[in-house]
């Protein structure tokens, strides 16, 4: 492998500061994009504009379906300069966080279902210079993250069960959106990845999302720059404004939105 300096590594973090000026900003998940033209394919995403690319490495233990590893996004990271989001979906993400991070990924994020002790992940994950992410599947309480909440650079919101593309949106999602951000404020970047697409970002952007994954809705149009573009319209229409500034007052002032003493318990049960 390649490997990385200690100097790009570091440059990890700084990658945050991109993500949060860039919000609400859009992230194509490679998963679905043409490997056999990966050249291609990055390019017409840098030419469309978007902020940073998201990288789903699934293992077919954690979850169904087996992708690709730290070769695939050593392949990526010497095409391209722009932000590595590396989700791991993954058993024993841990055993693999250095690889990828050698591999070129600036930001990683494992699933608090994967991990015994969530903080001492996270903790590692920062250590090597990198953002540090936590991700949440729909049935999976907000609570999980109480105890960690304040190492996390990120948290992820799955809007479908992890796994598989092309799932319908889980309006669950939206609810732990507007819970997450009245526990975690504006320091931490709110992700969601799953059945984000032009009928559901402009609610995501509206609970709280910062970076919205999409694939589908991307990769299965012809013109990548106007679909980029669509989606980041929809989005910013929801969440004016950019950045840890924006008036997230929208969210809680929509109907049926919950409060600041949200808590999300389950799937679908919610206390407002």
């Amino acid at each position: 492998m390649g490997g990385r300096s200690r100097e790009s590594a570091m440059s990890g973090r700084d990658q945050l500061i991109r993500f949060r000026k860039a919000a609400p900003a859009v992230l194509p998940s490679l998963l679905l994009c043409d490997f056999g033209n990966l050249e291609r394919e990055l390019g017409r995403l840098e030419d469309a504009g978007v902020a940073g690319l998201h990288l789903d490495v699934m293992d077919g233990v954690f979850v169904p379906n087996f992708t690709y590893g730290m070769t695939i996004v050593e392949a990526v990271r010497r095409r391209t300069k722009l932000p590595l989001d590396v989700h791991l979906m993954i058993v024993e993400p841990m055993r693999h966080v250095r690889a990828m991070v050698d591999a070129g990924a600036d930001l990683i994020t494992v699933h608090v279902e994967a991990v015994e002790r969530p903080r001492a992940a996270l903790e590692g994950i920062a250590a090597l210079g990198v953002g540090a992410g936590i991700a949440l599947n729909p049935a999976t309480p907000l609570d999980t993250l109480d105890a960690c909440r304040d190492l996390c650079d990120l948290v992820l919101i799955m809007g479908v069960q992890a796994g598989f593309g092309g799932q319908s949106f889980q309006p669950v999602a939206l609810e732990k959106l507007r819970a997450a951000r009245n526990r975690v404020g504006d320091r931490v970047l709110l992700e969601v990845d799953g059945g984000v697409n032009t009928e559901t970002i402009g609610d995501c952007a509206l609970a709280g999302a910062d970076l919205l994954v999409a694939g589908s809705a991307i990769f299965r149009t012809d013109d990548y720059t106007a679909a980029v573009s669509g989606l980041r319209a929809l989005a910013a229409a929801a969440s004016p404004g950019s950045g840890p500034e924006r008036n997230r007052s929208k969210a809680a002032d929509r109907p049926g939105a919950c409060r600041p003493d949200d808590r999300v318990l389950g799937e679908h049960e919610t206390i407002c």
